[in-house]
């Protein structure tokens, strides 16, 4: 794809929003050194441990009772519960009590945690899942143990249920809880965007904070727009797990999943996606073009556009060759119901953006239309 000779600057031209609250200001570095332009419009908000009432009353209720078996099951959860034990002076004697517990970790990360906590995981989920962490534990009979799970927000996964099923007794630990969106009305102008083009790519990292963009985007009549324009390619839908995807699926969404769950492997995810191929491009008489939210991609050369040329560019690039009106194209621009004059301008603005007028042709008393072959 034209985007493949821009390996450095894979995200050129692209506007990226990331819909989560944790992390979202390493996953933001991380694209924007690739050349994206990146906003936030995190769709909840995060309740963090230190605030959390009932994680400390479940603390004390260890130290007054410890558990035989503690799950870790997300490093950044164990460290919040560990700092927030240390802001409420609980440190010292939640060490103590879970120092004879046998500590069991999902996944790598987990028990880098368990490790730099000062304790000793007995056994790590090579897969990752709570339920490898459940089967492993049932297996080993959990009757009248009393296991604490520590979870992350997005809740239990069914492990709890699971445990209590086989006669165990758990002391669920959520680590942090979700909240309202810092800023709904930003989280709504994201979804609007989404629909429009003036966004590439939406970003998440939370099944609770897909779900809840989902439904605020179904408020403000967007998701169809989103749905259509996920689904010819022109708006990446990312998730970092399946866990995460799983609401788009039930929105009927198309999403791509990060391969291994991670920060770094959406990163991953979102700079194939624009530099490997995974956009639609047409052949036209200036060359093979992509189209971005902030320019355009001809035979790799990245073109600026301004907001209302590159509103123009999006739907001549949508209507394949098929001549759009004045009034049409009107529509388009970002305040709607243009003047012809003003669209007159936009295009002169698009062909001298593109370096001529080749990609686009104006059809005498008809419009305007991208210049691919008439069987596009």
């Amino acid at each position: 794809m034209t985007a493949a000779s821009l390996p450095d600057e894979a995200l050129t031209g692209c506007t990226i929003v990331i819909a989560a609250d944790r992390r979202a200001g390493d996953l933001a570095k991380a694209l924007e050194r690739r050349g994206a332009a990146v906003y936030r419009a995190p769709a909840l908000s995060i309740l963090h441990a230190a605030d959390d009432e009932q994680l400390i009353e479940r603390s004390r209720a260890l130290i007054a009772e410890p558990p035989d078996v503690v799950v870790v099951t997300t490093g950044i959860g164990l460290r919040g519960w560990m700092d927030a034990a240390h802001e409420r002076g609980l440190h010292e004697p939640l060490s103590t009590a879970l120092q004879d517990a046998r500590f069991i970790a999902r996944g790598p990360k987990a028990h880098g945690a368990v490790q730099q906590a000062g304790f000793a995981a007995r056994w790590v989920a090579a897969s990752e899942t709570s339920a490898e962490v459940a089967e492993h534990l049932i297996a080993g009979g959990v009757e009248g143990l009393r296991i604490a799970v520590q979870h992350h927000g997005a809740g239990a996964d069914g492990l709890d249920s699971l445990l209590i099923e086989h006669g165990a007794d758990v002391v669920p630990l959520t680590v942090y809880r979700w909240g309202p969106p810092p800023d709904p009305e930003v989280v709504r102008r994201s979804a609007q965007q989404a629909a429009s083009g003036a966004v590439d790519a939406v970003l998440f990292t939370s099944a609770p904070g897909a779900a809840a963009w989902i439904r605020v985007a179904e408020d403000a009549g967007a998701i169809r727009a989103i749905r259509e324009r996920a689904a010819n390619g022109r708006l990446l839908l990312a998730a970092v797990g399946p866990i995460t995807a799983a609401p788009f699926a039930e929105a009927a969404l198309n999403v791509k999943t990060a391969v291994r769950g991670r920060l770094g492997s959406l990163v991953r995810c979102v700079v194939d996606h624009f530099a490997a191929g995974g956009t639609p491009f047409a052949t036209t008489a200036a060359g093979e073009l992509e189209v971005r939210s902030g320019g355009a991609l001809l035979d790799g050369r990245f073109a600026p556009l301004s907001p209302s040329s590159a509103s123009i560019l999006g739907a001549l690039f949508d209507a394949r060759g098929r001549v759009l009106s004045r009034e049409e194209l009107g529509r388009t621009l970002p305040r709607g119901g243009e003047s012809a004059h003003a669209v007159e301008m936009a295009i002169a603005r698009l062909r001298d953006g593109l370096g001529g007028a080749d990609a686009v042709r104006t059809v005498v008393k008809r419009g305007y239309r991208l210049t691919v072959p008439e069987t596009a």
